[in-house]
């Protein structure tokens, strides 16, 4: 399994070498865009709209723009140094709080939390220190430049780490339109309510749930496939003018080579004459 991240979690005087892994992944039908014409994949290019030329990953800044068409450009150097700082710091666990304090808006992405090869003992403590007193911790890391707010919690056997959103990013219900206020509720209509949701309560299995959705695109994908409904480009990608073609510098270089030879057979008939 992929490592996202390598450091240690503390709480206390405990340090617990660990390393993290994503614990979900995007099952997703990945879908290509391609000419309606030719069927030739689309590409997308970078593109400076002031200067209307292409341009690269080396040629491009990263800025905040603070007022429109106004930027403080950030150079990568104050950027990384800021990364490292952060990141020095082993992921100190601030506070213990109940789970259910926490509301699942602020849930964001779900990590697994592996010991290192000398965190093992501690990892252990902490496993059973969390189960025991049914508590989470609550705790700060930087993943890929960007500091978060995350909880540490018991998973199975394992521990996991989640990162959840702040506070301000979490969106203001005011900001929500059409939400009606407060009204009465007819009773009869409540009880009845409250009635099928009694009927519908279960106990959760998630492997009962699929997407239905997903599963009918691979079917009908493979079935295509074997009813050989299959499209392939005839086009190919142009060569850039930068790329020579073999041929073409093997003659190119024949020719060079026969200049010289023709030059000197012309002055010395020049000199017999």
């Amino acid at each position: 399994m992929h490592t996202v991240w390598k450091g240690s979690i503390s709480f206390g005087l405990v340090n617990i070498p660990v390393k993290l892994h994503a614990a979900t992944e995007n099952k997703d039908v990945k879908l290509r865009q391609l000419h309606k014409d030719c069927h030739t994949p689309i590409s997308y290019k970078k593109v400076c709209e002031g200067c209307n030329q292409e341009v690269t990953d080396e040629d491009i800044v990263k800025a905040y723009e603070y007022a429109k068409n106004k930027f403080v450009v950030l150079d990568q150097e104050d950027l990384e140094n800021l990364r490292k700082e952060s990141e020095d710091k082993a992921v100190e666990i601030i506070d213990f709080v109940q789970l259910t304090e926490i509301d699942p808006i602020y849930f964001e992405r779900t990590y697994f939390l592996s010991p290192d090869s000398t965190g093992a003992k501690a990892y252990s403590l902490l496993r059973k220190t969390l189960e025991q007193s049914g508590k989470i911790g609550i705790a700060k890391i930087v993943i890929r430049s960007k500091e978060q707010l995350a909880i540490v919690r018991v998973y199975q056997n394992a521990l996991v780490m989640e990162t959840i959103h702040y506070p301000d990013e979490v969106r203001s219900i005011g900001d929500v339109p059409n939400i009606p206020s407060e009204q009465d509720v007819v009773q009869k209509e409540l009880d009845t309510a409250l009635m099928l949701v009694e009927q519908l309560t279960t106990t959760f299995h998630p492997e009962k749930y699929t997407d239905d959705y997903r599963n009918a695109l691979l079917e009908l994908i493979e079935e295509k496939k074997a009813t050989n409904t299959i499209s392939t480009s005839d086009k190919q990608r142009p060569i850039p003018e930068n790329v020579t073609d073999l041929m073409t510098a093997l003659q190119a270089s024949l020719e060079k080579t026969k200049k010289p030879a023709t030059r000197k057979r012309t002055t010395r008939t020049k000199k017999n004459a």
